[in-house]
């Protein structure tokens, strides 16, 4: 596996970390954005800018869902390029969703919570499955409704109110909602375990919603490529 520091700390104490960028590198976006750089943290975004701005940037472009797709073949085989841009509105507001998501991801925020845990029991993790939502029969007063989805653990209980879109979503080749659990099978569940899920399903939901937010801030700053 391969990792990637944002910052390289010092083996000294004489020593200070430094932003894990390449001279060439930080010149190029410097010459695009034309603002200032500085060596921590992030700038104001009007006269500078820093290393975890970029970082915040780089986080937002690589969930563009048009990103993923338009360069869907060359992520086959090398890592991500990052398009850089000289429009600084642009750059502002895809900072600012790189946050949010880098939020949501380290659990340091959290969506609103949209599931249910409604069935008492052992809370043992026995077979995951998704049921998908489906409408209920029209009423004779013309009134209809869809049931949410529910991933259940067990032949009673389940979570409610699972999206599809949040069950189907993948990291790393994996559904998320599902490997989390059937990588507990055989588990009693604790309350903060089902807290922890509802708070894993809200994440995804809300990253789900801003991925789409970060296409259509692209679409309105000219599209792709960036430039």
């Amino acid at each position: 596996s391969y990792s990637f520091p944002l910052y390289r700390y010092p083996e000294t104490e004489i020593e200070t970390k430094t932003a894990n960028f390449t001279p060439s590198f930080l010149a190029g976006i410097t010459a695009k954005l034309k603002l200032t750089y500085i060596p921590d943290g992030k700038g104001d975004l009007i006269t500078t800018f820093g290393p975890e701005d970029i970082f915040n940037y780089m986080y937002a472009v690589f969930h563009s869902p048009t990103y993923r797709s338009r360069y869907c073949e060359f992520l086959k085989i090398d890592f991500p390029r990052l398009p850089l841009t000289s429009n600084i509105e642009l750059f502002r507001q895809l900072c600012k969703k790189g946050e949010a998501l880098t939020g949501l991801h380290l659990m340091d925020s959290r969506g609103q919570r949209i599931t249910g845990y409604p069935i008492a029991g052992d809370n043992t993790v026995e077979k995951v499955r998704y049921q998908e939502p489906y409408p209920h029969p029209v009423s004779s007063t013309g009134d209809g409704a869809t049931t949410k989805g529910r991933v259940w653990i067990n032949t009673t209980q389940y979570f409610d109110g699972v999206p599809q879109d949040v069950w189907e979503f993948q990291v790393g080749g994996y559904q998320v909602c599902e490997k989390w659990l059937k990588d507990r099978k055989g588990r009693h569940l604790t309350f903060d375990d089902i807290s922890h899920y509802q708070q894993v399903v809200s994440a995804l939901s809300e990253t789900i919603r801003i991925m789409t937010e970060v296409d259509e801030i692209i679409e309105n700053h000219g599209g792709w490529p960036i430039g």
